[in-house]
């Protein structure tokens, strides 16, 4: 039981983590790629910056995703019950 648990808590830590940090290198890359095409082709501005703010939630969701289902395996445990 407690290696489950034990478990779990690392499991948490790294998709939170690794999410986060994907997250951050996803954005970055976004917004780098959307000032260089900006800056190349001004006219195409505005419709770059919705298809931009598009992806940005995107990438932002797939985060918050993950840190929904950290939360329930560190507060609901599924495998908990399968030992129990």
């Amino acid at each position: 039981m407690e290696m489950i648990q034990a478990y779990t808590a690392i499991g948490i830590g790294l998709m939170v983590g690794i999410g986060a940090a994907g997250a951050c290198i996803g954005i970055g890359n976004m917004c780098s790629s959307f000032l260089d095409g900006a800056a190349r082709q001004p006219e195409m501005i505005p419709e770059l910056q919705g298809k931009v703010f598009l992806l940005l939630g995107l990438i932002d969701a797939s985060f918050i995703i993950a840190v929904g289902v950290a939360l329930l395996f560190a507060f609901a445990n599924p495998l908990l019950s399968a030992v129990a």
